[in-house]
């Protein structure tokens, strides 16, 4: 088994926070060590002087561990924005050394590590440093979170593309479903297409539920729901 995943997206909205926090809370069922860790959140919420990722919280909230909250997202900005503007006109820059110093403790402390990333694989970190990169560095196998929705084949074959070409292992896909009622014949059809072209397994394909909401927090749900829908056989 992988000592850990990094999920990345085809876009941003797609659900990579749900699926590290439903995989979190699967493979914590299952008696895994997990840890998690989201190294750089934007759209924070300020509360008391700090800085709080509401997708940060969930995801340890998933996990049920007791890490430092700095340690599972090092680097946090107010603005909704890409982290390069966001650091920009906050007046700061993006401290890698302090995500690879928070990565390194939780890789070490956990017996496996869901990294979840920002935005998708070309977002910009740093001036000429993307998401990419850092999934590079950190050295874990991906996998790619996709919505069902028409226009998704396009995306998650860029998606699927760029990482192969910069040398990314692709342990598989996962379709989160998070428009309610989805059109039945664009879901399937996406979805083989996608299969066929990528060559790439599916893990599971995350239902339509108004309880997978991750400002509110229901565990029961979420882990009934990943239980039943993710390839454990393969995942696990």
């Amino acid at each position: 088994m992988e000592k850990g995943y990094f999920i990345t997206g085809t876009d941003t909205g797609v659900g990579k926070t749900l699926v590290t926090g439903g995989l979190a809370a699967l493979y914590k069922s299952r008696g895994v060590n997990v840890g998690v860790m989201k190294p750089i959140a934007t759209g924070c919420k300020r509360v008391e002087n700090h800085l709080v990722s509401e997708d940060a919280i969930f995801l340890k909230r998933s996990a049920e561990v007791e890490d430092d909250y700095e340690l599972i997202n090092p680097i946090s900005f107010e603005q909704p924005l890409a982290p390069t503007v966001a650091a920009r006109l906050s007046n700061t820059r993006i401290d890698l050394e302090r995500v690879h110093t928070a990565f390194d403790t939780l890789y070490d402390r956990h017996d496996f590590l869901l990294v979840e990333g920002i935005g998708g694989l070309l977002v910009p970190i740093d001036q000429y440093y993307f998401v990419v990169d850092l999934a590079n560095e950190l050295e874990l196998p991906l996998i790619v979170v996709c919505r069902p929705t028409l226009g998704t084949i396009n995306h998650t074959l860029l998606t699927v593309s760029y990482a192969r070409e910069h040398g990314l292992k692709i342990k598989g896909i996962i379709v989160n479903e998070s428009v309610e009622n989805e059109d039945d014949i664009v879901k399937k059809t996406n979805i083989d297409e996608i299969k066929r072209l990528t060559d790439l397994p599916l893990l599971g394909m995350i239902p339509f539920d108004t309880r997978l909401d991750v400002e509110n927090f229901h565990k029961e749900t979420l882990l009934k729901i990943f239980s039943d829908k993710i390839d454990k056989d393969i995942i696990i």
